[in-house]
């Protein structure tokens, strides 16, 4: 295999950093079968430890079952206002948090953290990397879609057992995201919640440490 050209290597930095949270601008255009075999194919060569893909993607266009998942989130949506007061809830209660029925697919993504393939190869030491591998997924997916000029959102104000219920997932898979995608009238420069003023994007030299946890400089060796 051959290194990657410099318009190459922009290019995945350019998903990388234009990558948003879609919540809102979400196109009614549906997404062509052929794009949304990409993407999830993207998402199915992510890296996994021992191998073990334990994925499965489950692909949600009907509109009565958006209804439905719609009808979960906005109870879900209340109940996590209430942990909110002041001026932070006016500006919760002002966001837009999904994007369920704007966007045309909707794909909820679990982890098999028993799957055969791979034999336990690293769960033996640390079961979650099963759910690490399938977050691994999530990410390839997101900038597979950014290149697609398709907008993701990620919806986690939901009840789970509730979803679980309505998209028939076995007890025995664990629910890891369950995300919005379509095509959308813009990215903004600004991820969303940084615009509406929410949250900021941390100082990368405060959460980076060098040989010990708390050393933020690096020390020449010897």
């Amino acid at each position: 295999m051959t290194g990657f050209t410099d318009d190459e290597r922009r290019a995945v930095y350019r998903a990388i950093y234009e990558r948003r949270d879609v919540r809102s601008h979400f196109l009614p255009d549906p997404v062509p079968d052929e794009v949304l075999s990409r993407i999830l194919d993207a998402a199915h060569h992510a890296p996994s430890v021992g191998f073990m893909q334990p994925w499965d993607f489950i692909v949600v266009r009907d509109a009565s079952v958006r209804r439905s998942i719609h009808a979960n989130f906005e109870c879900a949506g209340k109940r996590a206002a209430e942990v909110y007061q002041g001026e932070q809830r006016k500006l919760y209660d002002g966001l837009k948090l999904a994007g369920i029925l704007d966007a045309p697919v909707n794909i909820c993504i679990t982890c098999d953290p028993d799957r055969a393939k791979g034999s336990g190869l690293g769960r033996q030491t640390d079961p979650s990397v099963a759910l690490y591998s399938t977050v691994c997924a999530v990410q390839n997916l997101w900038l597979a879609a950014r290149a697609e000029s398709l907008g993701v959102g990620w919806v986690s104000i939901l009840d789970f057992d509730q979803l679980r219920q309505t998209l028939g997932i076995p007890q025995a898979l664990t629910l890891v995201a369950y995300l919005c995608v379509g095509y959308v009238s813009e990215f903004r420069p600004r991820p969303d919640l940084e615009e509406k003023g929410w949250e900021t994007r941390g100082d990368l030299a405060s959460v980076t440490h060098f040989d010990k946890f708390g050393v933020h400089e690096r020390t020449q060796p010897g």
